[in-house]
């Protein structure tokens, strides 16, 4: 092979990807169909009113087929601002805001920003793998924060962590993957902890409009000097099902969209129209359809918390937006048993290993399953695979 970048080399394979290879060559039995609960995407389509939109720009704007501003269009970051201060309790502008092709692009711009080689991160284990994926590619280290029992991480075992090349600490709530929802309280001392070390607190809330907790989850936008401190996430694709428009959206200071500005321009220009359309148009005219989705999310975890509790040798860790974090019975490592259940149960899940760092034996317990586009009867049925399976 040519030269190849070490970094990247060195980055596993995406692991849903990966995950549908396994699918490869394998009959399930008409009377025991896959139950897919590996991947947290919604699979319909948008509301027909969005789609509408969308189609309509597509036919009838012509600016809809060209290149935009770099940091998005006006008129969603507008409509961004106004949504996350009304939410928030804070008082964003346009200028807080930046639109990035999808939540992922989001992170990595955040990162480029922040960390460049030889710099550190501190993310909260189990961690999102595009995350480490990122960080490893840009030769950033990724230190790991251990998630106790409560799948919450502890401000005080940070702080042990921070060192002279730290530059940002990250969270994910709701979380993904275990789907734990982080206190306000608890979000509050992670900002005071990278406030007090001139660090930058990246807070991922792509799952924010399935917490089950009402009112906001936190006061950071309220806090003097926020944007000194925090840089906010967010994505249009599970609230109005955009995954295949991949629209986002970035909350930050103005001098550290600057910096930002540069990363996406380099990267795609600017994102794309049609999804931007659909967005803007969700803002403005779903709420209650939202609603009425994160109610149907908040019954499938209670049906998952159910199907769980009654299940022998299992162990829910937490459940929340699309996620459960399970912890498995059986002495093999949970990379073998997530394999194993395709061919036994027909069952599709992660494993832990694919969310943790390869010596933390956390990973080797726990199976991640992503619960939001199975029904009631769906996780009935999951739970019942599961108890069928034998070591």
């Amino acid at each position: 092979m040519k030269p190849l970048n070490p970094a990247l080399a060195a980055t596993f394979l995406p692991p849903v990807m990966e995950a549908r290879r396994w699918l490869q060559g394998v009959d399930f039995p008409p009377e025991r169909p896959l139950i897919n609960v590996s991947q947290a995407a919604p699979v319909e389509s948008p509301p027909m009113g969005l789609r509408q939109a969308i189609a309509e720009a597509a036919l009838h704007s012509p600016e809809a087929h060209l290149y935009g501003p770099v940091l998005g269009n006006a008129d969603l970051r507008e409509a961004v601002a106004e949504c996350f201060s009304t939410a928030y309790g804070g008082s964003l502008t346009e200028g807080n805001v930046a639109i990035t092709q999808g939540c992922n692009q989001a992170f990595c711009a955040a990162m480029a920003s922040l960390a460049g080689a030889g710099d550190q991160v501190i993310v909260p284990t189990p961690w999102y793998f595009n995350h480490k994926m990122w960080l490893d590619m840009s030769g950033v280290q990724a230190v790991p924060l251990p998630c106790r029992d409560n799948m919450l991480p502890n401000p005080e075992e940070a702080r042990a962590l921070i060192t002279s090349s730290t530059r940002a600490i990250v969270l994910v709530t709701p979380n993904n993957p275990s789907g734990a929802e982080y206190p306000a309280e608890l979000v509050g001392q992670f900002f005071d902890l990278a406030q007090s070390h001139g660090l930058a607190l990246v807070v991922d809330e792509t799952y924010r409009d399935f917490d089950s907790r009402t009112g906001a989850p936190h006061d950071l936008l309220t806090r003097p000097d926020w944007d000194e401190t925090l840089i906010q996430l967010y994505s249009f694709s599970k609230a109005y099902r955009l995954t295949g428009h991949r629209v986002g959206a970035l909350i930050a200071g103005g001098n550290r969209l600057a910096q930002v500005e540069k990363f996406l321009d380099t990267l795609a220009i600017s994102p794309g129209q049609l999804g931007q359309v659909g967005a803007v148009w969700g803002l403005k005219h779903l709420d209650d359809w939202l609603a009425g989705e994160r109610l149907e999310i908040l019954a499938r975890r209670d049906a998952t918390r159910a199907a769980m509790a009654g299940l022998s040798g299992w162990t829910l860790k937490s459940a929340g937006a699309y996620f459960a974090w399970v912890e498995h019975p059986f002495d093999e490592s949970s990379a073998a048993l997530a394999r194993r259940m395709v061919s036994d149960i027909s069952v599709l899940a992660l494993p832990g290993t694919m969310f943790t760092p390869a010596d933390d034996p956390a990973g080797a317990r726990h199976l991640r399953l992503a619960f939001a586009n199975v029904d009631t009867a769906g996780i009935t049925a999951l739970a019942g695979r599961l108890a069928l399976l034998g070591v």
